[in-house]
């Protein structure tokens, strides 16, 4: 599917009703989400939305010996052949952790099915993983057996508006051309930032990375405070900041404050705010912004914005 249709599309996802299929569900305290990429972003928003549970994202092989008392883990592969989602699959299954699993197809539901552990088969559409953060953030509400989150959810089939993002994200792609991104937010933000950072990479096929407020400005900013001797390092660096009245006073204020002593450092600043009713519509507001200016980004540059190539390069390499 082209990468456009698939950002207005969207939030038709949030109407999807997952099915728990190959047995019955627990219902747990602690959760671990084992999936790497695309796989893993809606655990990442999850552990941000939803304080009060204990999710762990672990976007890694499995340690030799899975023990993780009164914890579910969650073995998430989008395509459902991604070798560390399955490594966790197998190893939970041979050492007798409870384990589910989640996938549009292939290896994961599979052996799910030989090993009758339960799964969710996530629908095919042609989308990839990044562009699929509903589906999966369902599927795992429904598996984590959260039934009031994915009521508030399904609002966002309706509340969320992906094309009145469009013209800002193109404004935005504008403004960062010829420039490397770097996002910055609030830990409580995370997962909003990461999901920008993502999105640059894979879609808009340039470097880019994130990091958090309080943490940066006890490290990363030192390495911005420009010297005739580093200028030209910096001076291609675009920094977004994502803004959040919810965030801590401190918080806010070191945002600022960081933002004025890099302008004063002649660097480039946009700051961005998250808007919505709910903390959930600000996040997946701002995901559809980063889509739109991903997207407008990979065109600008006369990039394809979808298939990932090097990733698939790379994967046969390791073979």
């Amino acid at each position: 599917m082209a990468m456009d249709k698939a950002i207005k599309d969207f939030a038709k996802q949030f109407k999807y009703r997952p099915k728990i299929e190959g047995g019955k569900v627990k219902k747990y305290k602690k959760y671990i989400v084992a999936g790497m990429g695309g796989s893993h972003l809606a655990g990442d928003i999850l552990a941000d939305l939803l304080l009060e549970k204990d999710i762990v994202v672990w976007p890694d092989y499995p340690p030799d010996k899975i023990e993780f008392p009164k914890t579910l883990i969650i073995a998430s592969s989008y395509s459902g052949n991604t070798e560390e989602a399955l490594e966790w699959l197998k190893r939970s299954v041979a050492q007798g952790q409870p384990v589910l699993a989640m996938a549009t197809g292939g290896k994961m539901i599979e052996l799910a099915q030989a090993k009758a552990v339960p799964f969710i088969q996530i629908p095919t559409t042609g989308i990839q993983p990044r562009s699929g953060l509903g589906f999966s953030m369902m599927a795992m509400l429904k598996l984590m057996k959260l039934n009031d989150t994915i009521k508030s959810a399904r609002g966002l089939a309706k509340d969320l508006l992906p094309a009145e993002f469009e013209s800002q994200g193109k404004e935005i792609a504008e403004k960062i051309r010829g420039k490397y991104p770097v996002i910055y937010a609030s830990m409580r933000n995370y997962s909003v930032a990461y999901n920008w950072k993502i999105k640059f990479n894979e879609t808009g096929k340039i470097p880019s990375h994130f990091n958090v407020f309080p943490e940066l400005n006890h490290n990363e900013m030192t390495g911005y405070d420009v010297k005739d001797n580093t200028k030209e390092l910096s001076e291609k660096v675009i920094f977004i900041m994502i803004n959040d009245s919810e965030d801590h006073p401190q918080n806010k204020k070191r945002m600022e404050v960081t933002g004025k002593l890099y302008k004063d450092r002649g660097l480039q600043v946009e700051n961005l705010e998250l808007t919505g009713a709910t903390r959930m519509e600000k996040i997946f507001r701002s995901l559809i912004l980063a889509d739109w200016t991903a997207f407008y980004t990979g065109q600008g540059y006369g990039l394809e914005t979808e298939q990932v190539p090097m990733v698939e390069e790379f994967k046969k390499l390791i073979e």
